[in-house]
């Protein structure tokens, strides 16, 4: 297909329009053009109308308007995309007739029909495209806004789209539709909205819509993509496998999904769709009569969202009434709480508790789960349980002929999480036997193939065909999952090992005694140079040794690697965790190790709150001793810190408590903010190494040898995406225990798990990052220079200038972050001072990053410049909370002396206030303002200088009496509590936690009602219904307390 260009939107906008309608979005009707809110309110009420004329529902009597206020107010109630998921696969919706000419039902509430999921293309539904939909703004002064395209289901906005010509990123649409989310638009009926879309001819982007609180996150949206992964950016493409009918019709009621664990709508990205059409497709062609039990796997890469798409997977079995029961199995039990809890979480946000426990049904122990899997309620079709309770529930036949024929008798499909664990032995056998009509899939991030296989068993053998693939190369390319930074560190060096190995060999005691000897010089220098470091498998198939398959394992067991591996730790600790932002695991070859390295940090780093995770089972073997001691001393410890009260025949429960707060979970969401609460870093043996999942978690130090899925499995615990601050750009590995070897499984490894897809797997190391920084930064230079401006004292006029900037400046951030937790410092700017390229120095230092900075925070406020104020810039708003103050506070204030001192002097002042106004280059453009206005005051003798304050104290008491009056007047006018407003600005509150523990609530509880209808009916210049004040007040408190409100 041939790639179109557009020079402006208004064609491009008619090309997607023409486009829809071939793709099923052809109403009998036409394109609604230019609606407003009330103008689709209308559409709506007719549909509902038409879809609802029978007798026992409106009896042939359309909808009145109160009728529909009713209806509108249910949308503002529950108001969050995630509960109006609930409230559109509903089906129907409720009112109290107030039509006189029905006067069969006049006074009673009846139920209508709004939308039904599996109604797809026929009978009741209508699909429409809105096309420049009119949205509502909260004050007249604010430009005027419309919508580019909206889809309709049913009379229902589900779908809107952004649109940009040729020209401009589809990044830009994402950003309006962000702006217009934070400005209130997407309120009333236009809170329906589900999923956005941002397009351009070549990328389009669609992500689910986060809500009035959410945060739009970049790392949740994505690209639609073909079977293969291979992402679809042709808008043609994008309309033809995304947008369709019934595709969009099948996104809103199946792929959705109303996440209540996390309280946010999630919509499920490509590859989770086609693996859980894979299977539920499979299910549906399935003979039950043949008794093939070999369904199938998913080969998706960890941390790509299995557990989301294995319940929607058997949601859909569940409910396609293809199956009579769908069983999740989980290896470990422990695991059982928190698949069941996020299963739960999944079933929707309409639900209470007790709903959502009969949804997903979890099983206490085996009785239970026998009765579960003989009963025929409905309420039982899906259960989550553990291999081993389910291997258990025919333990020596011990059920009744006639219970264990009704289990047998049903059709039961069994999905396995990570299916290449332990599953392949006993438990799974006599499962199968157990169930020998059953269907079994399985989830996987890492499938054993041939070179891995156990018990003489690969994946496909036990589960059959790979219904779907999704590799990690494919994840990091998309984004849904860091890349992988990995360092080999070396305890000891390589000669003193190829020297000790050669000895050894060539049987001699010294060098002295190997060189006197032909023979076993030889042998010496073989070892001593002629052998690798790692071992490898030659041409023929053969295995070759290296140096390290000479050491012994006793070299890695001493103190003295032991204290290095600290050391290392240790020195890195500040960057590689942010300033303890994040936490880390060490992993160690056994419990005694575990417990030696949990010793060694308390002696050599009390500062780390470090805990360790073991197999807590004390058996006879020798050492048992030591093991109960340490295990005793780390519950203690543990204990006492944290001021808990866990035993060892409570050790389960500490292993939950431990996940929580490394994933800042049940309890310990603001752990962020109470470091005496947090876990530094987490000593474990081999468990929390698989199936366990934090975004907080972004390094693992690993003194044990892995392999092939165990390998990935480990290195996948750091590389969950975090959000866009950039503090989190890869996921960090040191391996210290025999590390050439472990170098080769490292390759090995990811050669086998990347799909043919190798690309992008490993993180630019600090020199390529430096280089990044140098090159963005002399561009970001080449930007100002062709605008006139020198030392980037002000932004540029030019819009086009504006957002090559930002776009540059994010570049530079990215791999500044990057090259900081490599240990980049700005005191050593020359490349040789990291045992790099000696000839080079980074081109800018802190001081000019920090005006950069600056120069960035401007595009989040003011204007956009020359350009149209409705194209916002490229701009991740965490890149911009850079301290700038403390870094120019004495050059300003020099300049500022010299200044006073040429005006005392009676001396030319002109040159001395050149030279200050340079250093204003550090401020914001507002705070230049306020500097501005203060040098003016004190030329005029308005104001006198006091000696003992800076020059930013001076600018700041400007600025804050600005500020005061305008917070009283917003106060005033909304009646609200002033103290509570001036504490939540003090606090310097984000989109992400404006309402953290219900401060924002408090504030809006203290609004005067009638103050809030009366401000905003001045605004629009007429009357405001009660039921809008609510959403309007919301957007006015926002964007006032965020800093982007126009009140005066």
């Amino acid at each position: 297909m041939e790639p179109m260009t557009f020079t402006d939107e208004a064609s491009f906008e008619e090309s997607v329009i023409e486009n829809l309608k071939r793709c099923g979005w052809d109403d009998a009707e036409g394109v609604i053009k230019y609606p407003t809110e009330q103008d689709l309110i209308d559409n709506w009420a007719r549909i509902l109308f038409n879809n609802n004329r029978e007798r026992d529902r409106l009896n042939d009597c359309p909808l009145t308007p109160g009728e529909m206020r009713q209806i509108m107010e249910q949308i503002a109630d529950l108001r969050t995309p995630l509960r109006l998921n609930a409230f559109i696969n509903g089906k129907t919706v409720s009112v109290k007739r107030d039509n006189p000419d029905d006067k069969l039902h006049l006074g009673k509430t009846v139920s209508m029909r709004i939308y039904d999921r599996r109604e797809i293309a026929g009978g009741r539904s209508r699909y429409q495209i809105v096309q420049q939909p009119k949205f509502n703004v909260r004050s007249e002064v604010l430009p005027k806004r419309r919508g580019d395209l909206m889809l309709l289901i049913n009379g229902m906005p589900v779908i809107h789209i952004e649109l940009k010509k040729s020209s401009v990123s589809a990044s830009e649409a994402y950003n309006q539709i962000e702006k217009y989310a934070r400005e209130g638009v997407f309120t009333g009926l236009f809170s329906l909205v589900q999923v956005f879309v941002a397009m351009n001819p070549d990328e389009s982007f669609y992500f689910a819509n986060p809500g009035p609180n959410g945060e739009f996150n970049r790392a949740f949206r994505f690209h639609w993509a073909d079977f293969n992964n291979e992402p679809k950016n042709d808008y043609r493409d994008v309309v033809h496998d995304l947008l369709s009918i019934p595709m969009a019709h099948q996104l809103i009621g199946f792929y959705t999904v109303a996440d209540a664990g996390d309280g946010a709508l999630k919509v499920m990205r490509s590859y989770q769709y086609y693996a859980a059409s894979a299977i539920s497709n499979r299910v549906a062609q399935h003979d039950w009569s043949k008794r093939n039990q070999l369904g199938g796997y998913i080969w998706h890469t960890t941390g790509s969202g299995k557990t989301m798409t294995s319940f929607k997977s058997a949601q859909l079995i569940a409910n396609s009434g293809n199956a009579d029961k769908v069983v999740f199995l989980m290896d470990r039990i422990e695991l059982g709480a928190q698949s069941v809890r996020e299963y739960r979480g999944f079933a929707g946000a309409g639900l209470t508790d007790e709903q959502r426990k009969q949804t997903v049904q979890d099983t206490e122990n085996t009785v239970v789960l026998r009765k579960k899997l003989i009963s025929d309620d409905p309420a039982h079709a899906l259960i989550v349980t553990s291999i081993q309770k389910m291997s258990m529930v025919n333990e020596d036949g011990i059920l009744p002929e006639k219970d264990l024929a009704a289990m047998q008798g049903k059709r039961i499909v069994f999905i396995i999480d990570e299916c290449h664990r332990s599953t392949f032995g006993d438990m799974l056998s006599e499962i199968k036997r157990t169930f020998p009509g059953a269907v079994f899939f399985g989830f996987t991030g890492t499938p054993i193939y041939e070179e891995n296989k156990k018990s003489l068993s690969t994946t496909a053998m036990v589960f059959g065909d790979e219904l779907h693939r999704y590799s990690i190369a494919d994840g990091i390319r998309d984004g849904n999952v860091l890349g992988f930074d990995p360092y080999m560190v070396m305890t000891f060096k390589d000669s003193d090992l190829r020297r000790m190995v050669g000895l050894e060999r060539a049987k001699a005691q010294n060098e002295e005694e190997a060189f006197a000897d032909p023979a076993k010089k030889t042998a010496y220098l073989r070892y001593l140079k002629d052998m690798p470091m790692a071992g490898y498998v030659g041409a023929d198939g053969a295995y070759i040794r290296g140096i390290e398959d000479y050491v012994p394992r006793s070299q890695y067991n001493g103190d003295g690697h032991r204290k290095a591996v600290v050391q290392d730790i240790v020195e890195g600790w500040t960057a590689r965790s942010v300033g303890g932002r994040f936490h880390a695991m060490l992993a160690t070859s056994s419990i005694a190790e575990a417990i030696e390295y949990y010793r060694l940090f308390k002696k050599l780093a009390p500062h780390l709150q470090v805990t360790a995770q073991v197999d807590p089972n004390i058996d006879n073997t020798e050492g048992t001793a030591f093991k109960e001691e340490g295990l005793e001393e780390i519950l203690n410890d543990y204990n006492e810190r944290y001021g808990q009260t866990f035993t060892l025949t409570t050790y389960d429960l500490l292993k939950r408590d431990i996940a929580s707060r490394l994933a800042h979970k049940d309890g310990y969401g603001n752990i962020a903010n109470k470091p005496e609460d947090r876990i530094d870093l987490l000593i474990v043996v081999d468990q929390m190494l698989t199936g366990f999942d934090s975004k907080w978690v972004n390094t693992l130090y690993l003194d044990k040898m892995l392999r092939y899925e165990g390998l990935i499995q480990a290195f996948s615990r750091t590389n969950r995406v975090f959000n866009n601050s950039g503090d989190k750009t890869t996921g960090t590995v040191r391996y210290y225990r025999y590390p050439h070897t472990m170098r080769r499984n490292v390759e090995d490894a990811f050669d086998l798990y990347s799909g043919d897809k190798p690309q992008g797997l490993f993180a630019s190391k600090l020199a390529e990052n430096l280089d990044a920084m140098a090159s963005a930064f002399s561009k970001i230079a080449a930007v100002f220079e062709a605008e006139g401006i020198e030392g980037f004292a002000t932004l540029p006029a030019n819009t086009a200038a504006r957002a090559q900037f930002a776009k540059l400046y994010r570049e530079l951030s990215i791999h500044l972050k990057a090259a900081k937790i490599q240990g980049f410092t700005w005191e050593k700017l020359d490349y040789g001072a990291y045992g790099l390229d000696e000839k080079k120095v980074l081109p800018l230092d802190r001081r000019m990053y920090a005006i950069l900075a600056q120069r960035y925070e401007d595009l989040s406020h003011g204007s956009s410049g020359d350009g149209d104020d409705d194209i916002p810039y490229d701009i991740d708003p965490y890149l911009t909370e850079v301290d700038t103050g403390r870094i120019d506070t004495d050059y300003m204030n020099s300049r500022f002396e010299k200044w006073l001192k040429a005006l005392d002097d009676g001396e030319d002042a002109q040159r001395a206030l050149e030279e200050l106004h340079r250093s204003f280059a550090a401020l914001s453009q507002e705070d230049q303002r306020y500097a501005e206005m203060f040098l003016t005051d004190v030329q005029s003798g308005e104001v006198s200088v006091e000696p003992s304050r800076t020059f930013r104290e001076h600018i700041e008491e400007y600025r804050e009496r600005a500020q005061s009056d305008r917070v009283s007047r917003f106060a005033t006018t909304f009646g609200l509590d002033g103290d509570l407003l001036r504490e939540m600005l003090a606090q310097r509150v984000t989109e992400a936690n404006i309402n953290e523990f219900g401060r924002l609530d408090r504030l809006k509880k203290s609004v005067d009602a009638s103050r809030a209808q009366a401000y905003f009916e001045n605004q629009d210049g007429t009357s405001v219904p009660v039921f809008r004040v609510s959403a309007r007040l919301d957007a006015a408190l926002r964007s006032f307390i965020l800093g982007t409100s126009d009140f005066e």
